[in-house]
């Protein structure tokens, strides 16, 4: 990375963002899911800001046994402290603990960065809460920990009476749905919520996010087999149901549906399609507040014509430079890059590397943007 990193550091020259630090991230065999989703993630501030202060007050304690939570700490800190400025770091004790967790990623076979990203968020959850509940069983507790308003991630109808804690993994990630079905023989409305991490959205050739988001929302009627069992008229009625954000997150993650079981193949297939993704995201017709805007500061990439080979690689919006990183290997990019990652307009193509995993900050919110 040597020539690379010097390469890197003369292309940002005066403009080097003061205390920042772009390291590439040693591969082990199979590890670039892994590796594109860290890079995203690091580069996405308030989270890394406050995974490096619950670093600095774990060590003040002195007593932290490992977790998954520890080793990405660990990991951060160790970049972030760095005196080069560039270079390569090799996640060693993180990609240990990371199989040692969960036997899904202990092979050698192609792993999903998007399987990674929703086990990583909810394994960090479950330990933040975990530690706050054993401060909280401690005697002469001090005010008790922030409630979030909804249900846990996976909500259970009945409405559980113990709420669960809001940790700054939910506070940066988390958003809230609301199912609604109206009845059309009484009109009642019955709404639901449920919490996501991110957004998975079905896509389309020579679509775009806005467009997904729109199909994602919009009312689908559900008559003959799928009637709606309406407590009002205490029978099933035909309804017209749709999906709403109630609660935009901070960082909205967006997953492009690019694998989709094809039947009559009897596996997996990638769907290449062109799907722009705008550097600016204005939520409308999907959020009850439809003035929020975002603005994309990562993409994680999937390179390759299948579903079970290729390679994962990162796009990262930092102090306005946009930045490739594969791996060891860090470039500086233009902007005007990120628009090739859209995807094909043919569904085969020699470009097989298209975006897969967008983070989005809602402008406003402690941002890249400085």
């Amino acid at each position: 990375m040597g020539a690379a990193g010097s390469k890197l550091e003369k292309a940002l020259g005066d403009q080097f963002p003061e205390g920042e630090r772009y390291f590439g991230l040693e591969n082990f065999g199979n590890t670039c899911y892994c590796n594109s989703v860290l890079q995203a993630l690091y580069f996405c501030a308030p989270f890394r800001e406050q995974l490096l202060e619950y670093y600095a007050n774990s060590k003040n304690t002195g007593d932290a046994e490992e977790n998954l939570l520890t080793c990405l700490a660990d990991l951060f800190t160790q970049i972030s402290s760095q005196k080069k400025k560039t270079g390569v770091i090799a996640p060693k004790r993180f990609v240990q603990r990371l199989k040692k967790q969960n036997e899904l990623f202990r092979s050698y076979m192609h792993q999903d960065a998007h399987e990674f990203l929703n086990f990583l968020l909810n394994e960090l959850v479950d330990i933040l809460e975990k530690e706050a509940q054993a401060v909280k069983s401690e005697p002469e507790t001090s005010s008790p920990p922030e409630k979030t308003a909804n249900g846990p991630k996976h909500a259970q109808a009945n409405g559980v009476s113990k709420e669960p804690l809001a940790t700054w993994v939910h506070k940066n990630f988390q958003g809230i749905l609301t199912n609604e079905t109206r009845c059309l023989q009484c009109e009642t409305v019955t709404a639901r919520d449920e919490t996501f991490f991110d957004l998975s959205l079905d896509i389309e050739q020579n679509s775009s996010i806005t467009s997904c988001l729109k199909n994602f929302s919009s009312t689908e009627t559900l008559n003959a087999e799928d009637k709606f069992f309406c407590d009002k008229c205490c029978s099933l009625q035909e309804a017209q149901k749709r999906m709403k954000i109630k609660k935009p997150p901070h960082i909205l993650v967006i997953h492009l549906k690019r694998f989709k079981y094809i039947e009559q193949l009897g596996r997996y297939k990638k769907l290449s399609y062109r799907v722009v993704f705008p550097l600016e995201l204005k939520l409308s017709n999907t959020v009850e507040d439809a003035d929020i805007e975002y603005s994309l500061f990562a993409v994680v990439v999937h390179v390759g014509s299948g579903p079970n080979h290729g390679h994962y690689v990162s796009l990262v919006k930092s102090h306005n430079h946009w930045l490739f990183f594969d791996d060891e290997n860090v470039e500086m990019i233009d902007e005007s890059a990120v628009q090739t990652f859209f995807g094909s307009t043919q569904e085969y193509s020699s470009n097989t590397d298209h975006g897969y995993i967008l983070f989005y900050e809602s402008i406003g919110a402690s941002n890249n943007k400085s």
